[in-house]
């Protein structure tokens, strides 16, 4: 058998991208919602309203330092005359009961989806939890529970709420620690017995490139990403220990995005740029799920002149409290190099030169038929802790046809080679790994472009990027495929 019976197969959404209903059941505005669309050639902008003179304006959203550059005295805010896309995304607020009967025909074990902070407390920092939030994610989880779908929550994907944002610079303020708190404690308790599986940020290396969207930061400088960073990181060890005991069946994992990084060359100097690179993605791990600053991480904050707000407790709950499994997302591979090249890697966040022994797609990402394997064994052997995947897929401009089927034989066969590197590891090299979950299962907003052409999922849906479509929903080839290869376990990948 290439995994055992208790291996969850299923996809991944995140709220912001999928959920819409964006003011609806009393949610307030989170960091997402005042993003537009973009296109790879064109990025996001962050609109703004100085609440004083009136004045309006955006600001283009990238990555780096210096993203989401807002006026000094303004504030992000939804203006007239813009589309959102996250304010109706693909509406599963809507069409939850059809998606979820979806998953269960292609036979999900599990679906990966986010909380909406601002939907359970809609400035974040609110007295009470916003009731009618509650009980949607509960008709969410009865949904799943229907047809056997065990539910993994992740708690903060790209949706600090808007007023923390503006109120206290996102996770730049050690305040935020205890508000997470107390929203993360809200969920587990509510939803006790239906959902056992957790994950408390989506991505946290996110801050390492762009603080606001990985936290609400505006105007990100490296002082305030590394606190926003050290901020989460305790956030996740309280609610490691909180979620322990509201109900030791549940399991707090860490999400990590991650991809292998090769050397193009043999040049000593290229391999040592790809180890020292690399170091920006493990340090996540290092301390989340290992429970410790590394010395690589502290002597670069002694470089740079970057002093924590922190206290001797913070460091005892990390040790204490980190992560219960590892999961990450993975979708190709990079190569860097210290020599000048012609040639870079496009794609949302996959950077870097060309590697000559991959093909790359229309947005310049690159199919590596090893990634899996490779990934699993750097990360198994760092941390010796359960894996699971739980983002790995394809963005392509999918057409449809006049009877309404969509041939992705480009999406099958760019995930046969996953998951046959995937099953590799777990039975030629024993990794642990506990489940598979492909991102975006059913079409939705692209996250790094705010598109809906680049598309991911196993379903489509008539939605375009103008915010136009019945949002009607119509599978593809590969869900049929998929629905396959979760009856056979994974033994069979042919089309």
């Amino acid at each position: 058998m290439a995994f055992d019976d208790n291996f969850l197969w299923g996809g991944a959404t995140a709220a912001n991208q999928y959920e819409g209903g964006y003011l609806e059941g009393g949610k307030g505005l989170s960091t997402a919602d005042v993003m537009t669309n973009g296109a790879v050639d064109q990025p996001r902008r962050v609109t703004w309203k100085n609440p004083t003179t009136g004045e309006t304006g955006s600001t283009p959203f990238g990555f780096g330092a210096s993203n989401c550059q807002v006026p000094e005295d303004a504030e992000p805010a939804v203006l007239d005359g813009e589309y959102y896309p996250s304010h109706t995304a693909t509406d599963f607020y809507h069409h939850y009961k059809e998606d979820i009967k979806l998953m269960g025909e292609m036979g999900f074990k599990v679906f990966r989806l986010s909380i909406n902070w601002a939907r359970i407390f809609p400035n974040g920092d609110d007295a009470q939890p916003n009731e009618a939030g509650l009980q949607f994610y509960d008709n969410v989880f009865d949904e799943c529970k229907k047809y056997n779908i065990e539910p993994l929550v992740t708690l903060s994907h790209y949706e600090t709420p808007l007023h923390l944002a503006i109120k206290y610079n996102g996770w730049a303020d050690r305040k935020l620690i205890d508000l997470f708190v107390k929203y993360a404690t809200t969920v587990i308790k509510r939803y006790k017995g239906k959902v056992h599986y957790y994950l408390t940020f989506n991505e946290i290396n996110m801050m390492e490139m762009s603080g606001y969207m990985g936290g609400g930061i505006i105007n990100a400088t490296e002082q305030t990403k590394a606190q926003g960073a050290h901020n989460q990181f305790v956030a996740s060890a309280l609610t490691v220990r909180a979620a322990h005991k509201i109900d030791p069946s549940v399991q707090v994992g860490q999400m990590l995005a991650y991809g292998p990084l090769y050397a193009l060359t043999a040049d000593p100097n290229d391999q040592l740029k790809a180890q020292v690179d690399m170091q920006n993605t493990y340090f996540y791990a290092d301390v989340q799920t290992g429970g410790h600053y590394p010395a690589y991480r502290i002597k670069k904050y002694e470089r740079d002149g970057i002093k924590l707000d922190d206290t001797p407790e913070d460091y005892e709950l990390l040790a204490h409290y980190p992560a219960d499994f590892l999961s990450f997302s993975c979708y190709g591979s990079s190569t860097v190099t210290t020599h000048d090249v012609d040639g870079k890697d496009g794609g949302n966040f996959v950077t870097g030169v060309k590697n000559p022994y991959l093909k790359t797609n229309a947005w310049g990402w690159a199919t590596d038929p090893q990634i899996l394997r490779i990934a699993l064994n750097n990360l198994y052997d760092r941390y010796h802790k359960p894996l699971w995947i739980v983002e790995n897929g394809i963005g392509w401009a999918d057409e449809i046809t006049a009877d309404h089927k969509i041939h992705d034989d480009y999406r099958i066969e760019y995930l046969q080679q996953n998951l046959a590197s995937m099953r590799d590891a777990v039975t030629i090299d024993g990794v642990d790994l506990m489940g598979y979950t492909m991102w975006g299962c059913i079409d939705l907003v692209s996250a790094g472009t705010g598109e809906m052409r680049k598309r991911y999922g196993f379903v489509y849906v008539d939605r375009d990027d103008k915010g136009e479509g019945s949002l009607n929903r119509y599978p593809k080839d590969s869900f049929y495929w998929y629905k396959k290869v979760i009856a056979n376990n994974g033994e069979d990948l042919s089309n």
